[in-house]
């Protein structure tokens, strides 16, 4: 009886009790699961934008490096964030997690119904090149960056932006690690930088054979040995006489990112700063 007069003459109480209560417990689990993560948004000609970022402690008092971590096309930037969690293995860069726009898909998603990256030079008026750049700026702006270990990686569609990054932005990265994905529409602009393509023996997509015909290009154009050396498990390394080392990851699996490659990737970034 006393609990249903409380209820009755304190209704608001109640719901207000309730309200806090939930958000204390969510407040908590974010700080558990993402500590110094927030999410960022920038206005980018009419479009509003956002991208999860990883901000270290020291990024105020210094230099961080940063890593853009790409979706797949369909993919969000929690995924990423929940996938790769790049901040737990190098916890003093910055990480970058972009959400994409509704793009129509090379492969799949011909009407452009979920979110994916521009493919080309050009394509949809360079929105996302644009993106990366407005980020960039707000991140040198904001903080101190690390402007010789800057790095970016991407699953298929955001592999695909990973390679256009590097042939259009190239001088801005030190090191790259593309998965599933191919750069033939860019190819030709490609100047040696560090490399770690990602490829699935049996993906039935991106097809094998398209991935091979790439890395042996991406060897050729990095001036790599022929001859590589263990690095990791699925891993060959392949030392370069112009300083732009290329790893070859190449797992038995398909159209995946393996999260044992999540190691191998942050172990590569580290490894290589920019002249």
């Amino acid at each position: 009886m006393i609990k249903k007069s409380l209820s009755k003459a304190f209704p608001k109480l109640s719901l207000l009790v309730v309200i806090l209560i939930y958000a204390s417990v969510t407040h908590v689990f974010a700080q558990e699961v993402a500590p110094n993560v927030k999410q960022m948004k920038w206005t980018v000609g009419d479009t509003l934008r956002e991208a999860l970022v990883y901000i270290p402690i020291t990024a105020k008092s210094k230099p961080s490096p940063i890593i853009f971590v790409f979706h797949g096309h369909g993919g969000t930037m929690m995924n990423m964030f929940r996938s790769r969690g790049f901040e737990k293995l190098w916890p003093g860069a910055i990480v970058v997690y972009p959400q994409g726009l509704n793009t129509p898909g090379q492969l799949t998603d011909p009407q452009g119904k979920l979110p994916g990256w521009q493919k080309a030079p050009g394509d949809m008026n360079d929105r996302d090149l644009v993106f990366f750049d407005a980020v960039l700026k707000t991140l040198r702006h904001d903080y101190q960056v690390d402007n010789s270990r800057i790095y970016a990686t991407g699953h298929s569609n955001g592999g695909g932006f990973t390679y256009l990054l590097w042939a259009t932005r190239g001088d801005v990265f030190a090191a790259f690690a593309p998965s599933a994905a191919v750069g033939g529409r860019v190819l030709n602009l490609l100047k040696p930088k560090p490399a770690m393509p990602i490829m699935g023996t049996k993906d039935p997509l991106v097809k094998p054979e398209w991935q091979n015909a790439m890395c042996k290009r991406i060897l050729k154009i990095n001036n790599c040995s022929s001859e590589g050396q263990a690095y990791a498990q699925y891993a060959t390394l392949y030392p370069s006489s112009s300083q732009t080392p290329v790893v070859l990851y190449v797992h038995p699996g398909g159209h995946i990112y393996p999260t044992e490659a999540n190691q191998v990737v942050i172990n590569f970034f580290k490894s290589i700063t920019k002249p």
